[in-house]
């Protein structure tokens, strides 16, 4: 297997379904990334770039050992949400005015990896609360190849 610690590169195709106050908005993205091993961790970089902002916004999505999916999307608001399956787990959603503590009920989350050639998917669907106040919710799928 090639060495995964300097990083590969992987094409990544992402789809998001957002559903917030009864409207569903949809968005897929074809990008291209980087897979970095650290430890028993592989860590899924990638730069989304998206109409409202000229400056492509760095996205990390790693995936534990444990099973647990962590996503990072450091905007001028800095996102990180924690998804562990069936469990309620704080996030973070740092905006220029403060820190809003959030937090993601994930009902559904695989993580599939296979070798040769090297690929994966992730299939998260969450819900993303605000003290008990519901957000929204998301369903995520991303697929990616070296």
């Amino acid at each position: 297997m090639d060495d995964l610690t300097t990083g590969v590169p992987v094409a990544i195709h992402l789809e998001t379904q957002a559903t917030q106050d009864g409207d569903t908005a949809k968005y897929a993205l074809d990008v291209d990334g980087q897979l970095v091993q650290m430890g028993d961790a592989f860590y899924l970089r990638y730069k989304e770039v998206s109409e409202e902002t000229a400056e492509p916004i760095p996205v990390t999505i790693k995936l534990a050992s444990n099973g647990d999916v962590v996503l990072t999307r450091s905007a001028q608001n800095r996102l990180r949400l924690h998804f562990a399956n069936g469990k309620r787990v704080q996030a973070r959603y740092q905006t220029p005015m403060g820190i809003l503590p959030v937090e993601t009920v994930t009902p559904l989350l695989q993580v599939r990896l296979r070798e040769r050639p090297f690929s994966g998917a992730v299939n998260i669907d969450y819900e993303l609360y605000a003290g008990e106040q519901l957000i929204g919710q998301y369903k995520l799928r991303l697929q990616f190849t070296a």
